[in-house]
């Protein structure tokens, strides 16, 4: 094993993160290389800088006009320069500082300043690079983003099982959570990734709730058990009823035990509508590293960022940057946030209309851009291909029984007829059978 990796597996040694990592987590680190000689000839190589392998002139990168005048608001450095592996700091400081505005009652000595990487996919799936091996099982809720299935069993091998999230009643069905949570802890390990608001079903959980998993959690550890926990937050913020979400689950699991490590993933792809950006935010926090062994976790993150896209975006990231401190960001957000709950209103108040249906029941849904109906009597996918060709409206299906509708994408005068449609497809295909 390379002596830079053992240097930080020796600082890990005895900590949850240490206990965590996987394989590769151990292998992995941060060269000494290029990119690290080169960010300290940027702090001290006054004369010249001649380390990394872009072209000056100036002191300024080269750039195409093509580029530079469609981006007038950027310079060369802020947009065809390499940005840090962990990502600009200024920029990390400012989600950081973000972060704390909208999750008060989360404490900034308790997580890490976040690392930037190019999208939540990517998040997700270093997470796992570094903390689960062939074998190992991660838990989910059930249904879950089909991503998922790729990144935990196809592409680290591991196991990906899903829990019933939701049972006979209006909110999570924690009874079959926490009995999951509770036999697995036998084995001494829990990896668990939350998704709220859940993709697919636009579920968040209650403050209640939430107090909930964090107290499950903390019982889990407290019986002996190391406990990772993926908080997934992409749709963070579009909750549209009073007691859904308010704070990540991350506030009340980043200093919960010293044998609880989560991981937050978020970013702008949803929060600030800026898909197409692909950058997102890693932090961690755990009362069981101190800074010392935060900066390990960090810099085998950056090993994990190094080793496959090198750093993420340079100009998205000075783009969020100004859009975080651009005083019209507020009133738009908040304009385009009624928007899409006034579009969660219409399609609650059609399901409450409509009354049972005698094929589709809907999943309990509260926020984020999506809500999903268990299709019962008929195929799922039989009813999205009836929806596509005979009626031009794309929906999505999961676990062959699962119909997900993206109300987020609906212009809100489209939503009860779309709706009607869906609802007679469904009802037709029972009576053919």
């Amino acid at each position: 094993m390379h002596v830079l990796a053992d240097e930080l597996n020796i600082r890990l040694d005895g900590t949850i993160a240490g206990r965590l990592l996987s394989g590769l987590g151990r292998r992995i680190y941060f060269p000494k290389g290029i990119i690290a000689q080169s960010a300290e000839a940027k702090q001290a190589a006054h004369t010249a800088n001649a380390t990394i392998g872009i072209a000056y002139r100036g002191g300024k990168p080269l750039i195409m006009s093509s580029i530079s005048d469609n981006l007038p608001c950027l310079k060369p450095d802020e947009t065809v320069a390499y940005a840090p592996t962990a990502g600009v700091e200024s920029v990390r400081q400012a989600w950081k500082d973000q972060m704390l505005r909208k999750n008060p009652s989360l404490d900034p000595k308790h997580f890490s300043l976040p690392v930037v990487v190019p999208g939540l996919t990517a998040g997700i799936s270093y997470t796992a690079d570094l903390f689960l091996d062939e074998g190992q099982r991660m838990f989910s809720g059930g249904p879950c983003w089909d991503n998922y299935g790729l990144i935990f069993r196809e592409r680290r091998g591991g196991e990906l099982t899903e829990i019933p999230f939701f049972g006979n009643g209006p909110g999570l069905n924690l009874e079959a959570i926490g009995a999951a949570l509770r036999e697995e802890a036998k084995t001494g390990v829990v990896r668990i990734i939350f998704n709220f608001p859940n993709n697919p079903s636009g579920y968040s959980p209650s403050r209640a709730e939430g107090d909930a998993l964090a107290a499950l959690i903390r019982e889990i550890a407290e019986g002996g058990a190391d406990v990772l926990v993926l908080c997934d937050d992409a749709y963070f913020g579009l909750f549209y009823e009073e007691d859904a979400g308010g704070e990540s689950l991350f506030v009340r699991l980043a200093s919960l035990h010293e044998r609880v490590l989560a991981v937050k993933i978020d970013g702008p792809t949803k929060e600030d509508y800026a898909w197409g950006f692909r950058m997102a935010f890693v932090s961690f926090g755990s009362l069981g590293l101190d800074g010392e062994g935060i900066d390990a976790v960090i810099k085998k993150y950056m090993g994990a960022i190094r080793s496959s896209v090198s750093c993420a975006n340079t100009p998205a990231q000075y783009l969020m940057l100004k859009t975080l401190e651009d005083p019209r960001t507020a009133g738009e957000k908040e304009g385009y946030y009624r928007m899409l709950r006034s579009r969660y209103r219409t399609v609650k108040r059609f399901i409450e209309e409509k009354g049972e249906h005698p094929v589709l029941e809907p999943l309990p849904f509260n926020s984020g851009y999506f809500m999903s109906f268990l299709c019962n009597g008929i195929n799922a996918e039989t009813l999205r291909r009836e929806l596509l060709t005979r009626h031009g409206i794309g929906t999505v299906v999961l676990e062959e029984k699962y119909l997900r509708v993206a109300f987020a994408a609906l212009d809100e005068d489209k939503i009860p007829r779309v709706y009607e449609i869906i609802y007679q497809a469904a009802e037709d295909l029972k009576n053919r059978r």
